[in-house]
């Protein structure tokens, strides 16, 4: 009874191990079958279309057409100062889009502060290089050359005054009493040890631009996604990000894949949709950040030539995040609408792609 017992023991450990070798036997096989796909994927001879742009979101009206006039307006419309007369220090040369310069009165609240003597550039970066940030919101500062010109603060340039901007919103949210309290402190540190005065804007006029400026984000803040979902076997991951990168996509370490615009910034980007741990992926997702993206770059194009070439060559399709079927038709419609998007941005004076639509938008 006593050997019956064993051997039967013996029997089940045997079939136990068994089973697991013949499991990762399995797992192995499967994982053999996708990293074997992928590869003949992007060996075969399919046409390179990642990169191809034949297609230019979603729509959203402006809703503050004349918002850089008002924000100036409440900016400067002051208790105890009425607007900047034109010939002073603090409105010559308006900062232009044009420039880009890292002072926006479209965005930022601007406090000018007048020196009594013009001061070098060398000591105005040692009294602002700490002030960067005040919160989450971002402070820079311009300065006004003895020529007249707003410009970048820079060594052996000599200035007469100095512009310093918060910024009045992003996406995480519009500039509060308690950060805008922080900033004129701040500020007025700085004039102290500058010599220089300032007029300090009414809080709630700025409080007030802020939530307009931020109606204005949320109503544009427009991502489009579109995802390649496997018709039958997973995809080695190994394998995909290997080829992936040999197409131009850059692997970030959090394991999303950015396609970058050929200058400094990102057309598109591309998740796995799976943990660091995880081998294989049934389903990509490629996602469009619509206003830090320049028309001309045509990203919603270059995004959904990438997916349809993703799935040709892996044996995908086209979906939406419900799983249902994106056609070829449906994406040019978007991509109509996506054109209107940034028409509509651009008359807003907040042109898709442009450093002020990055800066609001991050």
């Amino acid at each position: 009874m006593t050997d019956f017992k064993f051997s039967l023991e013996l029997g089940l450990a045997a079939a136990g191990v068994i089973f697991i070798v013949a499991l990762i036997a399995y797992n192995k096989w499967q994982e053999h079958r996708a990293r074997k796909s992928v590869e003949r994927a992007f060996l075969g001879g399919h046409e390179d279309v990642l990169m191809q742009r034949d297609i230019p979101g979603e729509r959203q009206e402006p809703q503050f057409a004349q918002l850089h006039d008002q924000l100036h307006d409440q900016q400067y419309d002051t208790p105890n100062a009425a607007a900047p007369d034109e010939d002073s220090p603090a409105t010559t040369s308006r900062v232009t889009s044009e420039r880009e310069l890292s002072v926006d009165e479209l965005i930022d609240c601007v406090i000018p502060l007048e020196f009594e003597a013009p001061i070098r550039g060398e000591k105005l970066l040692q009294e602002t290089m700490s002030l960067k940030y005040i919160g989450k919101k971002p402070v820079h500062f311009i300065g006004l050359t003895i020529d007249g010109e707003r410009d970048e603060i820079a060594h052996g340039s000599i200035y007469t005054a100095l512009f310093a901007g918060i910024q009045m919103v992003s996406r995480s949210g519009p500039l509060n009493e308690l950060e805008y309290s922080e900033f004129v402190g701040k500020l007025r540190d700085i004039a102290d040890n500058l010599n220089a005065h300032s007029d300090i804007p009414d809080m709630n006029k700025v409080m007030s631009a802020a939530r307009e400026l931020h109606h204005f984000v949320a109503e544009h803040d427009a991502q489009l996604s579109v995802n390649v979902l496997s018709n039958g076997a997973p995809w080695d991951i190994t394998s995909l990000l290997g080829a992936l990168e040999k197409q131009g996509f850059d692997v970030r370490p959090d394991g999303r894949l950015v396609m970058p615009d050929g200058d400094t910034g990102n057309l598109f980007t591309l998740s796995t949709n799976v943990s660091a741990s995880e081998t294989l992926t049934n389903r990509l997702t490629l996602l469009l950040d619509v206003p830090c993206v320049a028309p001309d770059l045509d990203g919603f194009g270059a995004m959904s030539a990438c997916a349809r070439s993703l799935a040709t060559r892996l044996g995908g399709k086209v979906v939406d995040d419900g799983n249902q079927e994106i056609t070829k038709e449906a994406l040019s419609e978007i991509a109509a609408q996506v054109k209107d998007f940034c028409n509509a941005m651009a008359e807003a004076q907040v042109p898709a792609g442009s450093r002020r639509a990055k800066r609001l938008f991050s």
